[in-house]
């Protein structure tokens, strides 16, 4: 299996060598342009110096071709200082465009066209044309051993530059690639620990980049699997041993009043049906959560009269209210406009709030319930004059089976669930529910939720 430091050091070379490969051949292809350019400037200049001097000693161009004979004609012991210099193809005209010397595309005495004499280089002597020199094209500077050899060494260098080049591209994708791989490295052997059972795996976050983001969302992934996981296994524990303690008592008495240790009394029976009571709403609740957390809590939306619906839930909870002398306030505007939610399950999620605030509400104390409109819908408030929570508690209080005071038992404290269910039911509704505490000063429980249509 080909790794990705390795995918990624042939990629890093493939590119090094292409760039490298284009660079020699534009380099080189440039070169060989600017040295044409400057043979061919070279040989302009030395033959505008040449027919320059000899129209000064001769006064008209006659015998010029002279200067200038064919190739094939030159003598091998022919001394001219244009054999180092090779001449380029060109044509020479008097003042008036008529060829005079003839190397190239026209013909003797042949009247050069006005758009190509003025291409052309007039010939200056005393200040006066004389002459018109007309280049056609650049000379190959492959004729000029000098200029040859100078490129050749040019050449060489560029190949070892490129070969020093596309070592340090090699080592440079070595060292890339093992930096970008490193952390996956790290993540593919966190994750295959995390699959084999140890939850408690976190990688380095090494960089503020993508790698860097994606580690630290490793981390948090891993963390909430480790809660999550650790939730579980809590939560079942804490339904076994909520199931536990009322099937307990119901085999025990049935037990007891099976073989005679108890007397078959009402009492004994009521104690049965309590717990047995008892034992379904505890499966109810679980039955409400686990419907909530599949997606599938069933909402019946209709248009409810939210201070109505308050106000007979603290005629509700009077009695209750009145036994342990506790006030129950209801502040509420009248002016509220009408909320679509399934009004069984609001009453549901009220109840359990109270039936909390009442358990931790002193004898003597107060419970105020209250309703206002806010910006993002409407807000609903309790708030009790109990014991409060400290901050590690009220983060927590929303938690299944969570209770702050862990020696409470369950007779007193409740199953722990009644939070749990409020805050599924109300998100549910689109809503939020939070808790406001502060030690020795009560506990404020918000609800808001829109006043928009919910899904059923």
């Amino acid at each position: 299996m080909r790794t990705i430091t390795f995918k990624l050091v042939l990629g890093f070379l493939v590119v090094g060598l292409i760039s490298i490969a284009l660079m020699l051949v534009l380099a080189r292809w440039n070169t060989n342009q600017e040295f044409s350019r400057f043979v061919t400037d070279r040989a302009q200049t030395d033959m505008l110096d040449t027919l320059t001097g000899f129209y000064q000693s001769n006064g008209s161009w006659e015998n010029v071709e002279a200067l200038f004979p064919p190739q094939s004609e030159n003598p091998p012991d022919m001394d001219s200082k244009h054999d180092d210099h090779p001449v380029p193809p060109f044509t020479l005209a008097d003042i008036n465009g008529v060829v005079v010397l003839a190397r190239d595309r026209f013909a003797m005495g042949e009247q050069v066209p006005a758009t190509d004499l003025d291409l052309g280089i007039e010939i200056m002597v005393d200040g006066q044309p004389v002459g018109i020199l007309l280049m056609s094209s650049h000379l190959p500077f492959s004729s000029d051993p000098r200029a040859q050899e100078f490129v050749q060494r040019n050449t060489q260098l560029l190949i070892y530059s490129s070969l020093g080049a596309t070592l340090v591209a090699f080592l440079l994708g070595i060292f890339i690639s093992r930096t970008l791989t490193r952390p996956i490295r790290e993540l593919t052997a966190a994750t295959h620990a995390i699959s084999e059972g140890n939850l408690n795996q976190q990688v380095s976050v090494r960089s503020n980049d993508e790698m860097g983001e994606l580690a630290r969302a490793f981390n948090k992934m891993s963390a909430e699997l480790a809660r999550s996981v650790h939730t579980r296994r809590q939560m079942t524990a804490d339904i076994a041993h909520e199931l536990r303690t009322p099937l307990s008592l119901i085999l025990g008495h049935a037990e007891a009043v099976h073989d005679g240790v108890l007397p078959p009394s009402r009492e004994n029976f009521e104690i049965i049906r309590e717990e047995a009571g008892r034992l379904e709403h505890l499966v109810d609740d679980l039955r409400t959560l686990s419907l909530a957390d599949a997606g599938e809590l069933k909402l019946n939306p209709q248009r409810v009269t939210l201070p109505k619906l308050l106000q007979d839930l603290a005629a509700l909870y009077q009695f209750q209210m009145q036994k342990k002398s506790i006030s129950l306030e209801v502040d509420v505007e009248q002016t509220l406009p009408e909320l679509t939610a399934d009004p069984t399950r609001i009453t549901q999620v009220l109840t359990n709030i109270l039936d909390n605030a009442l358990r931790h509400t002193p004898e003597g104390g107060r419970i105020i319930l209250a309703a206002k409109l806010a910006a993002d819908g409407i807000e609903i408030s309790i708030r009790d004059s109990g014991p409060g929570l400290a901050s590690e508690d009220l983060e927590r209080i929303f938690d299944r089976f969570y209770r702050a005071d862990a020696s409470r038992h369950r007779a007193d404290g409740g199953s722990g669930l009644g939070l749990a269910i409020a805050k599924s039911i109300v998100q549910a509704h689109g809503g939020q529910i939070r808790a406001e505490s502060k030690l020795g000063d009560g506990l404020k429980v918000i609800i808001s939720l829109p006043e928009t249509p919910v899904s059923a």
